[in-house]
């Protein structure tokens, strides 16, 4: 069993950056691909980024490619979104995930964190 808490939501300008963390337990974080997505108001959950295991493979939507950036800690068992440029179009809850692998981290999440609110005023 693996236990997700995310961090690091708030409110903030459009222009402006935030880094989302999320913290795992247990020792087998590094055996696991992490996603983050994210759900608007009125829209079906979005699959935003990924990280496989080892760090050295990522995944972007489009919506936020050039903007953020997924990286991993795994002495930490941490893995963040740096989100630069925001948008309001960005606010939502996010969410991080776990899964087996990348390539099947939007459809067959193992495991989810409870969701930080990020908020972007125009």
């Amino acid at each position: 069993q693996v236990q997700l808490v995310e961090s690091g939501g708030g409110l903030v300008p459009a222009g402006d950056s935030l880094r989302l963390s999320c913290t795992a337990s247990g020792r087998t974080f590094a055996t696991y691909a992490m996603g983050w997505f994210r759900r608007a108001p009125g829209k079906d959950r979005e699959f935003i980024a990924g990280v496989t295991g080892n760090g050295r493979s990522t995944y972007y939507a489009d919506s936020v490619k050039a903007r953020f950036t997924v990286s991993r800690d795994n002495a930490r068992n941490t893995v963040y979104l740096q989100m630069n440029n925001l948008k309001p179009e960005d606010t939502a809850i996010y969410y991080c995930a776990a899964a087996n692998a990348l390539v099947t981290m939007s459809t067959h999440a193992n495991y989810w964190g409870q969701g930080t609110q990020v908020t972007v005023s125009s």
